[in-house]
């Protein structure tokens, strides 16, 4: 499971939302649980600079 922010804080909320089920929907037909989410590190995260 990826998930895509364009903020350390947007991916943040992202895998709360997914691991509490509170934005994505639910898949239906599907055996089985929810997966978690891979854990995001300890630092915050920050845009590349991008070099023109």
């Amino acid at each position: 499971m990826e998930l895509v922010g364009r903020t350390d804080e947007e991916i943040r909320k992202a895998r709360e939302d997914w691991m509490t089920g509170d934005r994505f929907g639910e898949v239906k037909g599907c055996d089985g649980g929810r997966l978690d989410a891979r854990g995001v590190l300890a630092t915050p995260l920050k845009a590349w600079e991008r070099v023109r």
